[in-house]
């Protein structure tokens, strides 16, 4: 009966995976999913160097490998399946619906270890909006969160049985899953103190941590001879040199305290269910004091908050859950102080910190992998609080789950929406501009740049761009890395927007809504009206550099 119930349990997480994912494997490619599919194809003809092209990603045309911050695992599997699929939105999302099946499933798996409800944990771990928009997305984010589960599958069975084997798997595993994503190095320091904690010893296993190490060694060499520096050592520096300047130690943790809250919203939507009144109260005087003081200059203006009712009791909310997240690996690490609590909170507390103060903005990518920590965290507490029957069950787990899932889908709904409408732009910018390449560029990145260029448009070059009359560039007004026009050179401008509301988004500086960084606002997704997404179309006149000083 108890095998028949985890077959049953597995076939469950799989099957609603596939029906929260599969609907959106039409997607747009989105933000920085443009710089993985370039470098995908890049290295279909090139594998032996991933990033030796040059793009306009920035104001001037770069070097790939000094533009992109991520190593080249993902890239390659992309490569793969766009030699046999081709690399079509459909191809790419389909071949990444394995890693988000992996995450779900080891998740599960993992869970049974921890907990009695591990269907509890792996259904909080899907039915997040970090979850579910980082996996509708073809960036490295999921890939990278698959091969961590997978790594500490292996290395915590491995210990338990005492087989190498396992050990030297998940050794593999680790070496991946940084070649996926550069914190995937993390997991390294992870486990070797789980096993000591575990073993109270240093024993052969802590060999195998040599493994990943000798190949990122390797992998900085590597890059190094191909590109003059090593990627490893660029990506520590880009952080450091790029974190956001004039925020501090208190609103790098409120901005991380919201972010982590709303992308593992169970965390949230169960409160009423692991916590008591008292508890409730307190944290809702905490959040709302936090919520109250972040009004105040000169951090509104620092996190980008607006000022009104309604953002501040959405940031409030979401950093609520992010104190019930914190309240858990507390709670849990105080009534067993064991090897186990150990791991989960240290899983948690690591990703924040890297999150909130290491990595160069603060996003819902970067807090990804807490996510199903999250998740077993929040089962490991209905055990020990919560007693039920049946009847009191879909009250109780159900509803508060079905809750987080609604929003969740919603999130990735608006996600997708933003994403498409970009695409569309592409297209009717075309029709309205003329389809003259050689006089029509843009600005502004993302997936508007990717089907701006497959339409043979070309990006404006700060460095290089000359104006001269009849040209024409499109400037979407919601990207990223845009600069406007000197009066001097316009002749014209004329408009036009595409409807996306959907009453919540993912991006937005006028909402909040930061998911994907921080400078567009303190919070992962915001609800309310949403602006249309707006595309302006300026034809020119007269001659000179647009932009001598670079765009700056």
């Amino acid at each position: 009966m108890a095998e028949w119930r985890s077959l049953d349990s597995r076939l469950l997480l799989a099957a609603l995976t596939l029906v929260c994912l599969v609907p959106f494997c039409g997607k747009a490619f989105h933000i920085d999913d443009t710089l993985f599919v370039w470098a995908a194809q890049h290295i279909a003809q090139h594998p032996l160097d991933p990033y030796g092209f040059s793009v306009v990603w920035y104001w001037t045309k770069m070097p790939m490998a000094e533009v992109t911050q991520n190593p080249p695992a993902a890239a390659y599997y992309m490569a793969g399946i766009g030699k046999v699929a081709g690399w079509s939105e459909v191809a790419m999302h389909l071949a990444f619906l394995i890693p988000a099946l992996v995450v779900i499933l080891g998740t599960y798996h993992l869970a049974r270890r921890f907990t009695e409800r591990p269907l509890l944990a792996a259904a909080a771990t899907l039915l997040t909006p970090g979850f579910l928009v980082s996996s509708t997305n073809v960036m490295c984010d999921t890939p990278m969160l698959a091969a961590w589960i997978l790594a500490t599958i292996f290395w915590l069975d491995g210990l338990d049985c005492g087989k190498p084997w396992l050990l030297a798997l998940s050794s593999v595993m680790m070496a991946f899953c940084a070649l996926t994503k550069y914190f995937g190095i993390a997991l390294i320091p992870l486990l070797l103190v789980y096993s000591f904690s575990k073993k109270r010893r240093a024993g052969r296993c802590i060999l195998f941590f040599l493994v990943p190490g000798l190949v990122l060694a390797g992998y900085q060499h590597w890059t190094s001879v191909l590109y003059g520096k090593g990627l490893l050592s660029q990506a520590a520096e880009y952080s450091s040199d790029h974190k956001a300047t004039g925020i501090a130690l208190a609103g790098k943790v409120v901005l991380g305290l919201s972010f982590a809250g709303g992308c593992a919203l169970p965390v949230f939507t169960f409160i009423p269910v692991v916590w008591s009144r008292r508890n409730i109260f307190l944290g809702s005087l905490v959040a709302g004091a936090i919520g109250l003081w972040c009004e105040a200059e000169p951090l509104r203006s620092t996190l980008q908050i607006s000022h009104d009712f309604h953002s501040a009791l959405q940031l409030s909310l979401f950093i609520a859950g992010g104190i019930s997240l914190f309240s858990l690996a507390f709670s849990d690490f105080r009534k067993y102080r064991d090897a186990d609590s150990g791991f989960l909170g240290l899983w948690i507390v690591g990703t924040f910190a890297f999150a909130a103060f290491v990595n160069w903005t603060v996003n819902a990518r970067s807090l990804l992998p807490l996510i199903p920590a999250a998740g077993i965290l929040l089962a490991r507490r209905v055990d020990g609080v919560v007693v039920l029957t049946r009847r009191a069950l879909a009250l109780r787990l159900i509803a508060p789950l079905a809750a987080a899932g609604v929003i969740s889908i919603w999130v990735a709904e608006a996600d997708a929406t933003l994403a498409n409408s970009a695409r569309l732009a592409a297209q009717y910018a075309r029709d309205r501009a003329g389809t003259d390449a050689a006089n029509v560029s843009f600005e502004g990145h993302w997936g508007f740049q990717y089907y701006m260029e497959r339409l043979g448009f070309r990006p404006v070059d700060f460095a290089s761009y000359r104006v001269a009359t009849g040209q024409v560039i499109v400037i979407p007004e919601n990207n990223c890395n845009t600069e406007s026009i000197p009066t001097k050179f316009i002749e014209s401008h004329s408009s036009f927007s595409f409807d996306t509301n959907t009453g919540v988004t993912t991006t937005g500086d006028s909402m909040g809504a930061g998911f994907y960084t921080d400078v567009f606002g303190p919070m992962p997704f915001a609800f309310g009206p949403v602006p249309a997404e707006r595309y302006t179309i300026f034809r020119l006149r007269g001659s000179g550099l647009l932009d001598p000083d670079g765009g700056k």
